[in-house]
Parts: structure tokens; C-alpha cells; sequence
């Protein structure tokens, strides 16, 4: 499997409490090069992949967490 048309650009938000650090927002864009056809697909996968991301459920209800798709037609 290759992931030559697929990089993330991964931003944290950090604000201060109790004078600590703390991570309060996380966005994902996906930058990807695809055909147009499958646009419908990838933005079903899109919605639903944090579901299953051990990273996002183990920070849900802490840190929110967005996705946005930067997709490039091939």
C-alpha cells in the first residue's frame, strides 16, 4: 500500500490552565490527490475514521478534534 497522495497537516491549540499547558483542540487536514469519482467515498471515510482512531477516543470529551479534506483531483 503506498500513501504518496496522502499527507496530514496536524495543528494543536494549547491554552493555559492552573498555570499547565493544556492541548484544547486538534485539527487534521488531509491533503490528498485522488480521482474526482472518488470523492463521495473519501469524505464517508472522512466522517466516520474517528471512530476508530484509538487516539481520538482516548482523548474524546478532553481535546476536540476536526478534520478537514484538502483533496486534489488527479
Amino acid at each position: 500500500m503506498s500513501f504518496e497522495n496522502l499527507h496530514a497537516e496536524t495543528v494543536g491549540e494549547i491554552e493555559v490552565e492552573s498555570k499547565v499547558l493544556v492541548i484544547k483542540r486538534i485539527k487534521q487536514t488531509l491533503h490528498l490527490t485522488a480521482d474526482e469519482s472518488d470523492r463521495e467515498t473519501i469524505e464517508r471515510v472522512l466522517e466516520v475514521y474517528a471512530d476508530s482512531c484509538p487516539v481520538a477516543a482516548s482523548v474524546k470529551g478532553s481535546i476536540e478534534i476536526s478534520s478537514e479534506l484538502d483533496l486534489t483531483v488527479a
